[in-house]
């Protein structure tokens, strides 16, 4: 089964997930559900309890887990990936965006803000490897665009309307440059364009601006086909 369970102890967003997501279970704990590995279970941080669920979750379970959170927070964000979360977004997210998060989850991606993205440029500079070259050398000036777009927090939306060209060729240029540079997903791609600007004495690429504060930690999905 390819289920989407949404656990939580409030119902808040209740309405929201099931529009993002009509066939989804909603439920207090999850519990009887017979959750396995292919399920996506999307787990309320309002939940006393929630980080021990995850390891339970994925571990007992083995299905993928993103947190929701109401009050998104960046400690938060990185405990849960390190429990072994797959995503971490805002409980009140736009369902289109809950639908993205899904897609780059069960394509084996994971889903965080360009923030979070950044910290992590940042922690990782001194244990980033010497290049000995241009690291994007291989990609034509478009591709270079959109890898650093994408890289610097920005969905495919976003990408496209800075660089005046369609969702759709943004799409195919993230196809080809995952290709070219031998990433398997967004994640990737930003330690690699962030490689490539610490070895020229750039900072890490800054979050866009322009996003809203409930996007705040969406817009980094980490997948080539993620809209």
């Amino acid at each position: 089964m390819n289920r989407d369970i949404f656990i939580s102890g409030h119902s808040i967003a209740a309405a929201r997930w099931q529009q993002a997501i009509p066939h989804a279970l909603i439920a207090a704990s999850g519990r009887g559900f017979g959750i396995g590995p292919n399920d996506l279970v999307w787990l309320s941080a309002e939940l006393p309890d929630w980080r021990s669920r995850i390891a339970d979750l994925v571990k007992q379970n083995g299905c993928s887990v993103v947190v929701l959170s109401l009050q998104p927070d960046q400690r938060e964000a990185i405990a849960a990936l390190e429990l072994g979360a797959r995503g971490y977004a805002h409980a009140l997210a736009a369902p289109a965006l809950l639908r993205e998060v899904a897609t780059v989850v069960r394509h084996g991606g994971l889903w965080v803000g360009g923030e979070l993205i950044s910290r992590l440029l940042a922690a990782l500079q001194s244990r980033l490897p010497a290049a000995s070259g241009d690291t994007l050398a291989g990609l034509s000036q478009r591709e270079r665009e959109v890898a650093q777009a994408v890289a610097s927090g920005m969905s495919n939306k976003e990408a496209a309307r800075r660089l005046g060209i369609t969702e759709r060729t943004v799409k195919a240029h993230l196809g080809a440059i995952f290709g070219k540079l031998d990433v398997r997903d967004r994640l990737q791609l930003a330690l690699r364009v962030g490689a490539a600007r610490m070895q020229a004495g750039a900072p890490p690429a800054r979050p866009p601006e322009t996003m809203s504060p409930p996007l705040s930690f969406g817009p980094m999905a980490l997948a080539a086909g993620a809209a």
